[in-house]
């Protein structure tokens, strides 16, 4: 990337606003600095870095933890868009982002998460 002075780099990371601290949120956390130093370094070769955050996709993990009603109740108080989201919504953000549309965007970090947001920052 630094020879051709072009290219694209996109971490995926998770949501930043745990309500409790353990070595997933440290990791997560570090992913998100790593992008956003990173990016400062290579921006001078035409290199964008930028990190996806997801929130709750629909996936077997989350349709066990969150069965039935359950789920439902929690999206319609938890997500501002009143679902989780699907695997596709990450990876057409992650495609907007290698794109040349995104030419000019670097050191984001991008929350795909319907609205989840436990602070106000």
């Amino acid at each position: 990337m630094i020879e051709r002075r072009a290219g694209r780099v996109i971490s995926i990371s998770g949501t930043q606003e745990p309500d409790h601290v353990n070595a997933a949120a440290v990791a997560k956390a570090g992913l998100v600095v790593w992008s956003k130093g990173l990016s400062h370094q290579v921006g001078k070769y035409g290199i964008t870095v930028n990190c996806i955050e997801p929130g709750l996709l629909d996936t077997q993990q989350i349709r066990r933890l969150f069965p039935g009603e359950e789920r439902r109740r929690f999206a319609e108080r938890e997500i501002s868009l009143g679902d989780f989201g699907e695997p596709i919504h990450v990876a057409k953000a992650a495609t907007f982002l290698a794109s040349s549309a995104a030419s000019y965007i670097t050191g984001i970090v991008l929350p795909v998460d319907g609205g989840m947001r436990n602070a106000a920052f």
